[in-house]
């Protein structure tokens, strides 16, 4: 491979590290071609770009990125190494998870993934991984929190005196 080569391909892959906050390092050594096609069409689904490539380029694009906490990744790039970029955080780790259990021979695997800005280092940390939950899921949940009270007090205030002054001194009286 041309130097020329190398530096674009570092470089489209330091453009990739700054538009998807998150990326997964996986292994999928061992799948076979329809096997293969079957998980890119996956991954085309779920917003999810998978790239197979070298693992000496991915390290240079880290560090050319300055992520910080880059060099613990350097440990995993060793061997076949595909990397899954994503803008949700745990979209990748359902795709692997069921993918994996799906096709039975336990691929892809997780070596490592940055996610959050926090390494995950291990496929022990799929399961972490896959209940992380995305910025909008979040906001829906402190929505719902925030929601729930009101609900409450409203329901009570309909139920009790039928929206009479009397019922609506009794509810709060109840609720102290």
């Amino acid at each position: 491979m041309r130097k020329e080569l190398k530096e674009q391909i570092v470089k489209d892959l330091t453009n990739c590290l700054k538009e998807n906050p998150n990326f997964y390092i996986t292994n999928i050594e061992g799948l076979n071609a329809e096997a293969t096609a079957k998980l890119r069409r996956e991954c085309f689904k779920q917003q999810v770009k998978l790239m197979v490539v070298k693992n000496t380029l991915f390290a240079k694009a880290l560090q050319a990125s300055q992520i910080e906490g880059a060099n613990q990744f350097e440990e995993v790039l060793k061997g076949s190494s595909a990397i899954m970029f994503a803008n949700t955080p745990n979209g990748p780790a359902k795709l692997i998870k069921s993918f994996s259990s799906a096709d039975g021979n336990g691929k892809p695997e997780l070596k490592a993934a940055l996610v959050q800005e926090c390494p995950y280092i291990g496929s022990q940390n799929l399961e972490v991984l896959c209940n992380i939950k995305s910025k909008n899921e979040l906001i829906a949940d402190i929505v719902a929190l925030l929601q729930s009270p009101a609900k409450n007090v409203i329901s009570a205030l309909k139920s009790s005196g039928g929206g009479k002054i009397a019922g609506i001194v009794k509810t709060l009286e109840e609720k102290k």
